[in-house]
């Protein structure tokens, strides 16, 4: 079986005592590539290129400990072993609790020893590493989890005769959290309202941003603020709290009358919702898209009143689901594009048509969508 090579780097200013460490690795036939630095300084800038360190600890510019100290704070330091001699016993033991995998004594090792210790020591930190990355991406996964929890909590919805569908999906193409979010309030005289949003930007940052917006937003309503003045304070909480100048927040929110007969929506720089009656889809009332949150200071955004018949339903929905790629077509797929999937899926089912119509723009996109995608669904049942 073929030994793989390992790269050696061996720093020792002693030329007798360096002669005799190579002597002793040609002696075991180690497959080792050895270079060697005469000070703590040349060291440091060959680091980069080690697996193994074989560190004196008597140096010209280091003594004792130094040098390992200062080796094991570079970033991806390497496996480190300490040659002492007789003298420093002690300090080797003192090394070896400081963070070298292990320390060789002068004179009392030959190469089978040596080729041993160096193979230990470079499977030990291959597997540290390892262990380390897993508890990391195990940190980063828990990290994840609590603030897509944020970003897509339970709706408060109970007793509402409103039916509610939301979907998430991360975007296929990268493990960075989004900061889209979604939720839905209903209130005791029966009024229902929704927002779905996405925060510019994928990360940890923008994902804490979206959960700080949306739990203002249910805040805000279950106080009673007027639609109006809600997204006026999400703009200023958005101001307030956003990690850059240029971060902002699109946001489509909606509020259904009681009656169920109309509802009025708001757009801040977010795609216009889409209202479905039985197999076909209606037109909106023509609306101005206002600015997105965080992007004029005092902006007032305005609502458009849509009159709404039996059996509706109104769909919201991030970007995410019209930016996908379209087989043979440099375009995205885009509003009309997604219009037409909608329509020939009510032709076939005028209930369960979400989930096909995410997984036909899923298929034309080849693959799982590149951008994180929300959908909230509010359905009158009758």
């Amino acid at each position: 079986m073929r030994t793989k090579t390992v790269r050696v780097l061996l720093v020792e200013d002693d030329d007798g005592d360096a002669l005799l460490v190579e002597a002793l690795l040609d002696e075991a036939n180690a497959p080792f590539i050895i270079t060697r630095a005469r000070t703590l300084a040349e060291a440091e800038t060959l680091l980069a290129d080690a697996e193994c360190v074989l560190l004196d600890l008597g140096l010209p510019d280091s003594q004792g400990s130094d040098g390992l100290h200062r080796l094991l704070k570079k970033p991806g330091a390497p496996a480190i072993l300490v040659l002492t001699g007789l003298d420093d016993e002690r300090e080797g033991i003192d090394a070896v609790a400081a963070g070298a995998e292990d320390y060789l004594v002068k004179g009392q090792v030959d190469g089978e020893l040596l080729l041993r210790g160096v193979r230990y020591a470079v499977e030990r930190r291959r597997a540290d590493d390892a262990q380390r990355k897993l508890r990391e991406a195990t940190l980063v996964a828990q990290e994840r989890s609590r603030l897509e929890r944020g970003l897509l909590p339970p709706p408060l919805l109970k007793g509402s005769d409103l039916d509610l569908e939301v979907r998430y999906q991360p975007g296929g193409q990268r493990m960075l959290l989004g900061g889209d979010f979604y939720d839905a309030v209903g209130l005791p005289d029966g009024t229902v309202h929704a927002i779905i949003g996405d925060v510019c930007g994928h990360g940890p940052d923008e994902a804490a941003l979206g959960v700080c917006l949306r739990i203002a937003w249910r805040a805000l309503v279950l106080a009673g603020a007027p639609p109006e003045k809600v997204l006026r304070t999400l703009d200023q909480v958005l101001v307030a709290e956003r990690h850059g100048e240029g971060i902002f927040t699109t946001a489509c929110m909606v509020t259904v009358a009681p009656d169920r007969r109309s509802a009025r929506y708001f757009l801040a720089g977010h795609p216009e919702p889409l209202l479905v009656v039985g197999e076909q889809i209606v037109d909106l009332p023509q609306s101005k898209i206002g600015v997105p949150l965080g992007v004029l200071p005092d902006y007032a955004w305005t609502g458009v009143d849509v009159p709404l018949q039996p059996g509706w339903s109104l769909v919201c929905y991030t970007d995410g689901l019209i930016e996908g790629r379209v087989p043979d077509d440099t375009d995205r797929l885009g509003v009309e594009r997604l219009c037409e999937i909608v329509q020939d899926q009510l032709q076939h089912d005028t209930t369960g048509w979400l989930d096909p119509v995410i997984a036909e723009v899923t298929r034309l996109n080849g693959g799982e969508l590149d951008d994180d995608m929300a959908v909230l669904l509010l359905k009158d049942p009758r």
